[in-house]
């Protein structure tokens, strides 16, 4: 409603720009008269209009022009109509020059009604009363009003100057009306005065905010004698244009020629810098101001706040803002955006403060920025204050103010009433959905974020990258992988493909949907990959098993000449830590050094966990001690590595030692701990962590927590103890949890619990060879060979096929894959001499094959045959003939290790002298003169 009373009110106030003065006449002439007496003691202070007031002497035409003139500057309008009285009563109003002179007054105070009506008691107005009225339209920014001047004077055949034609130039300006003002050119080439100076300025503006920018500077370059207003005139559109290199080129060029900028050309740079975030330049151009000796006017000082500001220099930005005698609202506002914009937002809602106490009320665009701040620091209380005034303000919606109050609820956690605020916004643009949909993704609620969207779309409200790159993160998270499917062809059709931030939330979105080849795809079509982009795709890789494709990726990045993050440095550790790649890892180590990010939390806590799993947990030890605040993630990591490493006393020391550092236990640090417990055999401890769970940390026992204590129970040989904890579970047992029942079945070769487990697990993963495969196993070891039979035809028949078994092991650089029985290895035939050399040495130290385990159909001879060349051994034969005499040898399986090769590294490692590691699915072995770090018990 208020919007439509604006518009009426528009509408009537141009009319009256244009009303016929004459029916007027006598109603001003009578106010101006009755006024008269009112403020004739205002007008006596002034000596030289006392003297016109004076009886005895009558007043001069110079007298008159030089009391309008002082009005006109000082913009007094009380006074300046008290000389128009004075005029008429006298007689001087015939005067031709004195005419001009009101004309101009009135148009320079923006009294267009009085001006236009002395124009209409013209018997004839000149060109200097015309272009009086047209500089005061176009001075006010009234373009159209400037131009029907302009052409109601053309047609009354009085022709334009040097004056008149800067006036019409400024008001094709201010209505980009290209078209007029390449007719006015054209006239002024025909009359001679596309040279003049003044004209020749106006018209590189003109050219410039019509947005032809060529002939802006063909006309330029073709001035003869260019003057400083010449070089403002461009370099100031190209700021507006957002040219801001352009601009400060053309400045430089401006100084070298040898003509001294003035203040206007120095703050229209300063501009520029502030576009460019060129904080360094922007210092210089400050010290040239002061250098030339220019007193800082609000326009200039408001500049430089902002530009330092913006640049984040904020330091000089209040220094800057401290120099201004009265900051004025541009000035407080500079100066609390730039706060907020570099999130500082204690400084800005100081500031604001600060601004209310000094009597300067804020506006629209200062309570968006202290909303932004309240939303920042999660001030809920203060941001809904400033809801409260803005309401009792009682003002025009405003779409930044709408949206930061959206913003401000949702990052306080107040959803709902973010979604009131969104709701009663009247006209709800583009900005105010994406807070709405920022908002609900923020607080984890990414279904309702990805519905609002769809709402947004049937509306037919457009949207932008901002838009597509928050839905495609809620996806992510929901794994809506058709939702990201659609998400991606609206982007496309949009146009919005090539957008970098769209590039990168895809490239997110398809490696977090485990959809690896999609991401790759896209990460190809790239046209220029960003840290972003990389990021992305290696966190991809190292996150869905193939980090080898993660370590080339970096190589590429390395040679673009990006420079790594933290960030990228954790995934590129993650991808070595799957790998077991120990030396790869050092070097990444080597890299975070080198960029200097160990003093950041990610890439330490991935060092820790990089170093555990690649069985060096000494190297993890000293990473862990060089993170200076450890975090639950630290401390986890570390009790996690040692406890994986079959250091169940170090790792529960560990953990006492973060409670006395008051760090507070999660879900996953208690995994450990019980997994510590559970490979060091530690029943006892166990019951007593998992006892207290909920009373001493306040965390109920979940499905991991319940399977490793079942796990535990049950390699100890507490079968029943195990059973009723399952039978006691708040819930239903899980995968994890029949798995470790059926493992602990094949230990104790207790073939009716296997039996149980076995079934309940291939109701819930069917599909998995690996519970047929132990359940055989369990068979075989009773001796129960007519059901050892019926599995592997079960098996067969089923078309299940037992995993296959794959160790990796990497030597320089490089990782090698192998597979039982394999020879695809350049290097086969010495690694088959060496297991054969083994062999030997290891039967006269007692050795004998565990051929009852292996389960082929096939003679004896065949089975110690196949024994013998399982992956893991292959692996450690490889590394034996590829490694300098002594080094560690570090191998991994994909499965849990088999128990005749667990007892041939124990004699391997006896023979060679050397320490070999291996890390199966289930935890570390360290095979050392000739025992295992696991005390069998695996």
């Amino acid at each position: 409603m208020k919007g439509l009373k604006f518009q009426s009110l528009q509408f009537h106030l141009l009319q009256r720009h244009y009303l016929p003065f004459k029916s007027l006449t006598l109603s001003i002439r009578f106010v101006i008269s009755t006024k008269l007496p009112q403020t004739a003691s205002k007008v006596n202070r002034d000596p030289q209009t006392a003297s016109v007031q004076s009886s005895n002497r009558r007043p001069t035409s110079i007298s008159y022009s030089e009391l309008l003139s002082q009005c006109t500057a000082s913009k007094t309008l009380g006074a300046g109509k008290e000389v128009h009285a004075h005029m008429i009563r006298f007689g001087f109003l015939e005067d031709p020059n004195l005419r001009n002179y009101l004309i101009n007054f009135y148009s320079k105070c923006g009294c267009f009604v009085y001006a236009r009506q002395v124009i209409e008691e013209s018997s004839e107005p000149d060109l200097v009363s015309w272009s009086a009225l047209i500089s005061g339209y176009a001075q006010n920014g009234l373009g159209r009003e400037a131009l029907l001047a302009f052409r109601y004077m053309h047609s009354l055949g009085v022709k334009s100057n040097e004056f008149t034609f800067p006036s019409v130039l400024k008001a094709c300006s201010i209505k980009k009306d290209l078209k007029l003002g390449k007719q006015i050119h054209g006239v002024a080439v025909v009359t001679g005065f596309e040279c003049d100076v003044f004209v020749a300025n106006t018209l590189v503006v003109m050219y410039a905010k019509c947005e032809e920018f060529g002939d802006s500077r063909r006309l330029f370059d073709e001035i003869p004698e260019r003057d400083v207003v010449s070089w403002n005139a461009l370099f100031s559109s190209y700021v507006r244009r957002n040219c801001f290199g352009e601009a400060v080129g053309l400045f430089l060029e401006m100084v070298v020629s040898g003509l001294k900028p003035n203040e206007f050309s120095l703050s229209s740079i300063i501009n520029a810098c502030a576009g460019l975030g060129d904080g360094s330049r922007g210092k210089q151009i400050h010290g040239f101001l002061v250098k030339l000796g220019y007193k800082l006017d609000s326009y200039t000082a408001n500049a430089l706040v902002d530009m330092y500001a913006k640049v984040g220099k904020l330091e000089d930005a209040i220094s800057a803002f401290q120099e201004i005698g009265k900051p004025d609202i541009v000035s407080w506002n500079a100066i609390i955006a730039g706060c907020v914009l570099h999130e500082f937002h204690d400084w800005a809602l100081k500031l604001f403060r600060d601004m209310e106490r000094s009597g300067v009320s804020p506006n629209m665009f200062t309570l968006s920025s202290a909303l932004k701040a309240c939303a920042g620091l999660g001030y809920e209380k203060l941001g809904r204050q400033l809801h409260s005034s803005l309401i009792k303000m009682d003002a025009e919606t405003d779409l930044f103010v709408d949206a930061g109050l959206v913003d401000m609820y949702s990052k306080c956690e107040r959803t709902k009433d973010a979604r009131m605020v969104h709701r009663l916004i009247p006209k709800k643009g583009l900005i105010a959905w994406n807070a709405m949909i920022s908002g609900h993704s923020q607080n984890g609620e990414d279904f309702e974020a990805v519905q609002l969207f769809i709402d947004m779309y049937k509306e037919g409200i457009g949207f932008d990258p901002t838009t597509i790159s928050t839905i495609l993160k809620s996806t992510a998270i929901l794994q809506a992988i058709k939702a990201c499917e659609q998400v991606h062809a609206l982007s496309v059709k949009s146009g919005f493909q090539s957008d970098i931030y769209v590039i990168n939330s895809l490239l997110d979105t398809y490696g977090k949907c485990n959809q690896v080849e999609d991401a790759a795809r896209i990460f190809e079509e790239c046209p220029v990959g960003d840290l972003v982009a990389f990021t992305s795709m290696i966190t991809a890789y190292a996150q869905y098993g193939q980090g080898e494709e993660a370590l080339k990726l970096y190589l590429q990045m390395q040679d673009r000449g990006i420079k790594p993050d933290p960030f990228v440095c954790s995934s590129l550790l993650n991808a070595c830590a799957n790998l077991s790649a120990y030396e790869q890892g050092k070097q990444i180590h080597v890299h975070i050094l080198k960029f200097g990010f160990m003093s950041d939390i990610f890439a330490g806590n991935s060092l820790v966990n990089m170093y555990a799993k690649c069985g060096s947990i000494e190297d993890a030890g000293r990473s862990f001690s060089e993170i200076s605040e450890r975090g639950i993630v630290s401390w986890s990591a570390m009790i996690g590595g040692l406890a994986q490493h079959g250091h169940g006393e170090e790792a529960l020391g560990l953990f006492s030692q973060m409670l006395i550092d008051g760090v507070k236990p999660n879900h996953i640090t208690l995994v450990s701990v019980l997994y510590a417990c559970n490979h060091a055999g530690l029943v006892t401890e166990a019951r007593k962590y998992f006892e207290s769970m909920k009373e001493l940390y306040g965390i109920e026992p979940m499905q991991e927590h319940y399977a490793c204590m079942i796990d535990l129970l049950g390699r100890a040989g507490k079968l029943n103890e195990a059973m009723e904890l399952v039978r006691t579970m708040p819930f239903e047992a899980n995968a994890s949890v029949w798995g470790a029942l059926l493992g602990a079945a094949r230990i104790h070769k207790n073939v009716e619990l296997g039996q149980h487990a076995a079934e309940m697990l291939l109701g819930l993963e069917p599909e998995k060879s690996g519970t047929l495969v132990l359940l055989a196993n369990i068979y075989a070891s009773a001796g129960l060979w007519e059901n050892v039979a019926k599995v592997r035809r079960l098996m067969k028949d089923g078309r299940v096929k037992k995993e296959p078994g794959i160790s990796w092991i990497e030597i320089k650089d490089k990782v090698y894959t192998f597979i039982v029985g394999d020879r695809s290895h350049s290097r086969s035939k010495e690694i088959y001499a060496k297991l054969e050399e083994l062999r030997d040495l290891m039967s006269r130290a007692g050795y004998v094959p565990m051929v009852e385990i292996d389960l082929h159909d096939v003679e004896r001879i065949e089975k110690v045959k196949l024994l013998w060349h399982h992956s893991e051994k292959l692996a450690v034969a490889f590394g034996l003939i590829a490694t300098p005499p002594g080094a560690p040898i570090r191998v991994k399986k994909n499965l849990r290790v088999c128990v005749d090769c667990h007892t041939a590294f124990k004699f391997i490692c006896k023979i060679v002298s050397r320490e070999i590691i291996v890390r199966d699915i289930n935890r570390f072995h360290h095979f050392k003169d000739g025992s295992c770090s696991c005390g069998d018990y695996w």
